[in-house]
């Protein structure tokens, strides 16, 4: 096990169900973040309240690499790592509850949601996996035909995960059965964000689209105009996501029209993040080593965090801070009305993954197979 590490304050940090058919959540409940991005509509928000002053309560080591982004619901976080492996750890002491073994091929970016005691997750077999949260014991498995990094988002009963395939999947949530199939062009790698019924993804064919839950009939489509992996951040009737072109783009859903378009002036490189909006601001990391914080209006540059290597965590935002790791290595709180840097924690690893909030801690995890908590 690796030396740790150092935790750096700059100064004092405050820090602030399941998706249905119907209508999805704005954020996450305070008590659990049971899916990538929080809540169904993939905002990256909490409600949650962290102490004032952040210290690492517990770490853990897994034994692989961790670009999946944890899952808490219950008092417990889920953790997927390269060795397929998918861990729960109780949240209060980091104590491994059990551990359930995927594909040995690994579980990359593709991480847990919880939902009716079900914990699910996707591997580089392609193998969706329903495990039981109590226990770790499978429940069922669905296979795709190429890998999964989407992560999966539960949809009242049903779970949808984007394959490499190409395909969008609805398996029933009880017996893992194929409820339809919505085939694309290319890779599905984003998540599906849910809002009134219908999913939305970006995908690697260059169109962003909207595919109805009850049966998996198209309802939207755009053209992007570039390969998209991040996910959508849905707010205020609003899609925005970052591209492979080096831009971050807003879609009117109503309308379906692009309103607008970010691009740095001098630095243009991909948005592998998906992006957190909250109180009319959308923040999103960049491949230019950077954290944006952009109006969610109109596009236009509130402020930029400079880091040390590319951002492709996906941040998360708590009580007026902004959460986000970094390749250098660092786990970083920056002010959300100004992007001062606040704290920061040091791990000597990248961190690909994204923090997950609840019950007053911020679990995130790093390339070196560490799992972190903080509170």
């Amino acid at each position: 096990m690796r030396v740790l590490r150092t935790l750096v304050v700059v100064t004092t940090v405050a820090v602030g169900s399941l998706p249905t058919r119907a209508q999805a959540p704005d954020h996450a409940a305070a008590d659990a973040w049971p899916q990538f991005r929080g809540s169904a509509r993939l905002t990256g928000v909490s409600a949650a309240t962290v102490p004032s002053s952040l210290k690492l309560l517990w770490q853990i080591d897994t034994g692989a690499p961790i670009e999946s982004s944890a899952a808490i619901a219950g008092g417990v976080a889920y953790v997927g790592n390269a060795d397929g492996k998918l861990t729960a750890l109780v949240l209060a002491d980091g104590a491994v509850k059990w551990t359930y073994q995927a594909a040995r091929d690994g579980i990359t970016e593709s991480s847990a949601a919880v939902a009716g005691g079900v914990v699910y997750i996707g591997d580089l077999s392609g193998t969706l996996h329903a495990v039981e949260a109590a226990t770790g014991r499978a429940r069922w498995t669905f296979k795709t035909d190429g890998e999964i990094k989407s992560s999966p988002v539960v949809a009242g009963d049903r779970v949808l995960v984007g394959s490499y395939d190409g395909s969008l999947y609805a398996v029933a949530v009880e017996t893992g059965r194929l409820l339809w199939k919505y085939r694309t062009n290319n890779y599905v790698h984003a998540t599906p964000a849910v809002v009134d019924g219908v999913a939305y993804f970006g995908g690697c064919d260059e169109v962003f689209r909207g595919v109805r839950l009850s049966d998996g009939a198209e309802v939207m489509s755009i053209e992007a105009g570039a390969y998209t992996a991040a996910s959508p951040a849905m707010a205020g009737g609003r899609a925005v996501f970052g591209t492979f072109d080096n831009d971050v783009l807003s879609i009117d859903l109503a309308r379906k029209t692009i309103v607008w378009r970010y691009r740095h002036p001098t630095r243009e490189f991909p948005f592998y993040s998906s992006a957190a909006v909250a109180d009319g601001r959308v923040y999103v990391g960049g491949r230019d080593k950077m954290v944006h914080a952009l109006d969610a209006a109109t596009g236009q540059a509130a402020w930029t965090f400079q880091t040390g290597a590319r951002v492709e965590s996906s941040p998360a935002v708590v009580g007026g801070r902004v959460f986000v790791g970094s390749n250098d290595g660092r786990f970083y709180a920056l002010d959300a009305a100004t992007g001062r840097e606040l704290w920061r924690f040091e791990s000597g690893a990248p961190f690909s993954a994204s923090p997950a909030v609840a019950d007053g801690r911020i679990v995130i995890a790093d390339q070196d197979g560490q799992v972190y908590c903080f509170g």
